[in-house]
């Protein structure tokens, strides 16, 4: 991968925390960045991953993404010069409240390997992720290679019919 690809993801990704502060301002607890370019490995079609975990949101998935919106507004100028260079990004965002992104989703597992805090209010995901990897350290779990991608063993050994928590 070119050098320049990952610095003009890494630019954009800095805006979008700029913008998420100017747009949520107090209610922004964490931003991070997860996926190909959390990990610095990004692709010229690579999407970016992003956790925004934010006070007071509106219930709904669309209603949520609504008040992304001006961020999205905010960097369109960045996404086409990034086009214009030969990468072409988008946004993908996920918007958790706090008390959800405490219930340690399962997108988390991955973020655990991955992820990039570039904001964290009193180290509130940070907490979150340290927990969630302590835990699945108890449990034994493994990422485990396939096919260019992974999967989770998530207890091992594993009995049939075993209940477990994360």
């Amino acid at each position: 991968m070119a050098p320049g690809v990952r610095h003009t993801y890494e630019r954009l990704v800095r805006r979008c925390l700029e913008e998420a502060h100017r747009v949520y301002g107090e209610r922004l607890v964490s931003f991070a960045v997860f996926g190909s370019v959390g990990r610095g490995v990004p692709r010229p079609d690579s999407d970016v991953d992003l956790l925004l975990v934010v006070e007071d949101l509106p219930r709904g998935r669309v209603r949520r993404l609504e008040t992304f919106e001006p961020v999205e507004d905010a960097v369109e100028g960045d996404l086409r010069a990034a086009s214009k260079a030969g990468v072409r990004a988008s946004l993908s965002p996920v918007l958790l409240t706090p008390e959800e992104a405490a219930r340690k989703i399962p997108l988390f597992l991955d973020m655990t390997e991955d992820a990039r805090i570039l904001y964290d209010r009193g180290g509130f995901f940070a907490r979150i992720l340290s927990e969630l990897q302590h835990r699945l350290r108890e449990l034994g779990a493994r990422r485990i290679p396939y096919g260019g991608a992974w999967y989770w063993r998530l207890k091992d050994p594993f009995r049939p019919g075993e209940e477990f928590e994360l």
